[in-house]
């Protein structure tokens, strides 16, 4: 695919994908939208893609909605904006339902729509410096579309006061919060992203995909016999499976598992 929004390399199984809007602080509009949406799709049936690093290029991480976008839709009739809104958050769900385990790479500041790209990542890695604001409510309008990966990210409580307040919030305080995992120095952030998209490789990516897809599934669902019966089948058909059987024979026999990289 060919971009003009975002930047796309590959190597060593690990897609980085990068927005490339450094003069707006990486805002987006709907061409951005539509870049995220296709290469997503695209790297999530990429076989040789194992792990996807979300990154962004320039002074900001993500600065949310860019201006010129948001001036375009105040003109737009109800359905016009909610056709428009459709799309981001199909976007959104682009990334969260992706196949294969997604690291937000933060450098600088994320505001807005782009803490939702945070939420809809896997793992989140920020530099000490970050800030992070839900800046929606000052300008009259809500996170709407980015409110369910948020309010799993950071959970009801947090998300209640950065929502109605608007404040901004350091990346201590979002690892406090639990919505980033990890908090380095900014010249030790790519070495983070890359032990972990390491870690990622190493394991099987059958088990990363359903372990993945195992969460998203299990959360917040009552522990009943339904519940019961579902994670028993997982786990049956998972160890029936081609890579659960070379994984415990390779266990056994004291050697890496085929899917590990040399």
């Amino acid at each position: 695919m060919e971009f003009t929004t975002l930047t796309v390399t590959a190597a060593q199984h690990v897609a980085t994908v990068t927005l490339n809007r450094p003069d707006v602080r990486n805002a987006f509009n709907e061409t951005v939208i539509a870049e995220l949406t296709g290469a997503f799709r695209a790297l999530g049936s990429e076989p040789t893609v194992r792990a996807i690093v979300l990154a962004g290029n320039g002074p900001a991480f993500c600065a949310g909605a860019d201006l010129n976008w948001m001036k375009k839709m105040a003109g737009y009739s109800h359905d016009e904006n909610r056709s428009d809104a459709l799309t981001l958050a199909q976007m959104l769900h682009t990334i969260w339902a992706c196949p294969k385990p997604v690291i937000a790479r933060i450098h600088g500041d994320t505001y807005a729509g782009g803490v939702g790209l945070v939420a809809a990542c896997d793992i989140a890695v920020a530099a000490q410096t970050v800030n992070f604001c839900l800046s929606e409510a000052r300008l009259g309008l809500l996170p709407a579309t980015i409110s369910p990966y948020v309010i799993r990210a950071m959970g009801e409580q947090a998300a209640r006061r950065y929502f109605i307040t608007a404040e901004r919030f350091g990346a201590a305080e979002a690892l406090r919060l639990g919505f980033v995992h990890e908090v380095v120095p900014g010249d030790m952030l790519d070495a983070k992203v890359s032990e972990i998209a390491a870690a990622l490789v190493a394991n099987s990516p059958n088990a990363v995909r359903e372990s993945k897809r195992l969460v998203q599934e299990v959360s917040g669902r009552a522990i009943d016999d339904a519940l019961l019966a579902d994670t028993a089948e997982r786990i049956a058909a998972i160890r029936a499976s081609d890579e659960g059987r070379e994984g415990v024979r390779s266990f056994l026999e004291k050697r890496s598992p085929s899917w590990r990289p040399a």
